[in-house]
């Protein structure tokens, strides 16, 4: 069984507005576009969004030649998991990827280019930081390397396909730690913040150096 633990300023806050039932968020810096605003954004939970099937393959893998060359190369043949994702950069940006899991590693793709950004090995990650509040953010951890911090709508899909993935090719137990403030390593010599704050309207998020 998995351990699920419970516990200067570069802002990113936002301003909510309500449509159709949903809390869809409108930020007040510039580096959010339109089009990232459902990765940022707080939905107001329903019964069926938690108990919803998972598909696993969002994007049609196979139909895109790039992705199967790239996996081809690394002899990863297993997609247990394939969307479109935000990633924050260093400097906070949020840049739009694809994230792919495998059964053996992560792979972040440029959708633009077609070209592989990164390869996590799963092996490598040690732990996955979720607020406890209903926000789209979540964080990988990998001491040997620098972490990831992204936004994605189906968070909780990742998260479980990430732990059960770990948990049956090895004996480790990925570590979920869910907490209103953790940090995270943006670069190999820069560790970042996030805080969480539940307020009136929906979820405060912030992003600040250590």
């Amino acid at each position: 069984m998995s351990r699920y633990l419970s516990n200067r300023e570069q802002k990113v806050h936002f301003d909510e507005d309500e449509v159709g039932g949903t809390l869809r968020l409108k930020p007040s810096e510039s580096n959010v576009t339109e089009d990232q605003e459902p990765f940022m954004g707080i939905k107001v939970r329903r019964k069926a969004s938690i108990h919803r099937d998972y598909v696993g393959d969002y994007i049609d893998v196979p139909s895109r030649p790039y992705l199967m060359k790239i996996l081809e190369k690394q002899g990863d043949k297993k997609v247990l998991f394939a969307d479109t994702i935000m990633k924050f950069t260093s400097t906070g940006k949020m840049k739009r990827r694809i994230l792919l899991v495998t059964d053996f590693a992560v792979y972040i793709v440029d959708p633009e280019s077609g070209a592989l950004k990164r390869r996590i090995a799963l092996a490598a990650v040690e732990k996955l930081c979720l607020s406890e509040l209903s926000d789209n953010f979540f964080a990988i951890i990998i001491p040997t390397e620098y972490d990831l911090l992204m936004a994605s709508t189906r968070k909780t899909e990742i998260v479980t396909v990430l732990v059960d993935s770990t948990k049956s090719q090895s004996d480790y137990e990925l570590d979920v730690l869910f907490s209103n403030r953790f940090e995270y390593n943006a670069t190999s010599e820069l560790a970042k913040e996030v805080q969480f704050e539940q307020v009136e309207a929906g979820v405060k998020t912030r992003i600040s150096r250590k």
